[in-house]
């Protein structure tokens, strides 16, 4: 159970903030912070006043069912990495000093107004199940980080957060009535809670489970949105394409000013009237190579643009499709069904995501095509017989065994040749010649595989085969790595 607006006000009572320094920002998990505050006068452990002070650790939990602030009297646990959090405190706040310390009517939000040098700050910690959140802004509410990121509130680095306004919208006649807790004890109601929280927590108990989804889904969701910056630089890139088509006609237009073994060119940008230009030269290649070197990037850029732009729709679904996963979980009550959808994945499976389960191998989602990957002979049996088509595409080094490739066909669309290289270097890559970088693979639609009769399970005999070299590039399998499919 969360603390309700009376417990609060009465452990901010306790703890008489205002004067406190916070010295330092600890974080155990994604949803609990631990801040170390000193205040000169504060009593000592055997209750008096003290002229040095003395420090205390306070506890913010922001855990679904669970949520509370207050002092803690145990060890706190450290994480066995550092937190993004927990790091931005430390940059920012730490060494600040607590001015006011307040709840906001009876809303269960906490504010922390704290000083550092000639900056001040606003602590907004939200006690609410179910979309607690801890927010630092400045002085004017401009969000600079959240524990929770959470853009389509605007509670993300650039939003802004005040609820002060929302608060004093309020009325009083709804303000809810609720009883302090009766814990047993003499010690301070902070120690109390300190405790009980202590003994109610448990490996299988609700709070625990929605932490394992929480951080579960927001693995996932750091590494979908790693992914998609990474291919929005590229598009950035891509989308100046035509900037290297005009370095290959200024170097055409000034062959004769190039050296051999120079390294840039310096001559009249006529793109830009009145401007000069400097362009970056392979020592190595003659003038003509030059500007063809530039040619060939701007065709592989204009190429590109289109693919790179559909990975990013596809990526930019997936990550709201985890979003919602991770909002279902945290909604479920019972502990029993969360940890039952956190074996399923989160959602109770219908045909299509049941099958999707059963299907073997590996499966790599590159913007709307699917890539499959099975990594044995049973594997590529499996995936023969039951889960693909004769469109699809199969792929198989030459001359090594290795995994069965294919590319899943899409209704009216070829094969496009960056998926096919995609392929390709997944079928080189699981095969026997990985350790040689490169290598031969014949690739064919399923239609034309035939079973080699009395053979080896799995076996197949291509046939209307072509042929295709590949140099296996270390890049474009860290990219599809982060396109991999979670099961």
């Amino acid at each position: 159970m969360s603390l309700n607006w009376k417990e609060i006000n009465l452990i901010l009572e306790e703890l008489d903030l205002s004067g406190s320094q916070i010295q330092g920002a600890s974080q155990s998990a994604f949803d609990v912070i631990g801040l170390r505050i000193h205040k000169k006068g504060m009593p000592s452990i055997d209750g008096a006043p003290s002229l040095e002070g003395a420090t205390r650790q306070l506890l913010i939990a922001l855990s679904p069912g669970a949520c509370r602030f207050h002092e803690t009297f145990r060890p706190f646990p450290k994480s066995d990495k550092p937190l993004r959090f927990a790091q931005f405190l430390n940059s920012r706040i730490v060494n600040g000093w607590i001015e006011d310390a307040a709840q906001l009517g009876d809303n269960r939000i906490i504010r922390l107004l704290v000083k550092r040098g000639e900056n001040r700050f606003r602590l907004y910690i939200r006690l609410w199940s179910n979309a607690a959140n801890f927010i630092v802004t400045d002085e004017n509410g401009a969000v600079l980080d959240a524990m929770r990121r959470l853009p389509k509130k605007g509670e993300i680095s650039g939003g802004h957060y005040a609820p002060e306004a929302d608060e004093s919208a309020r009325r009083e006649s709804t303000r809810r009535e609720y009883a302090i807790r009766e814990l047993p004890g003499d010690d301070s109601f902070n120690a109390k809670i300190d405790v009980l929280y202590a003994e109610q927590g448990g490996a299988l108990s609700l709070e625990a489970l929605r932490e394992q989804a929480r951080r579960d889904c927001e693995g996932s969701m750091g590494r979908l949105q790693a992914a998609l910056q990474r291919l929005r630089a590229k598009e950035t890139e891509f989308a100046s394409a035509d900037r290297l088509r005009e370095y290959g006609d200024i170097i055409l237009a000034n062959i004769a000013a190039i050296k051999p073994g120079d390294i840039w060119l310096e001559a009249d940008n006529f793109y830009a009237a009145g401007t000069t230009i400097r362009i970056e030269l392979d020592p190595h290649k003659g003038p003509s190579a030059q500007a063809e070197r530039y040619y060939e990037q701007y065709g592989k850029a204009k190429k590109g643009l289109a693919d790179i732009r559909a990975e990013i729709e596809a990526g930019e679904r997936e990550l709201e499709k985890v979003e919602k996963k991770l909002e279902t979980l945290l909604a479920e009550t019972n502990p029993l069904i969360l940890a039952k959808l956190l074996k399923t994945g989160g959602t109770k499976p219908g045909p299509a995501i049941a099958q999707d389960k059963k299907r073997p191998g590996l499966s790599f989602r590159r913007g709307d095509w699917l890539i499959i990957v099975g990594r044995d002979a049973a594997e590529n049996d499996a995936l023969l017989r039951r889960h693909v088509k004769g469109g699809d595409l199969w792929l198989h080094a030459r001359d090594f065994p290795g995994s069965y490739v294919f590319i899943k066909q899409r209704p009216g669309k070829t094969f496009p040749l960056e998926i096919l290289l995609d392929a390709g270097n997944l079928a080189i890559f699981y095969s026997k010649g990985r350790n040689n970088g490169e290598g031969d693979l014949f690739y064919t639609p399923v239609k034309y595989l035939r079973r080699a009769k009395n053979g080896p399970k799995g076996l197949v005999i291509p046939t209307q085969e072509k042929n295709l070299h590949i140099k296996v590039d270390e890049n474009r399998l860290r990219e599809l790595e982060s396109c991999r499919i979670e099961k």
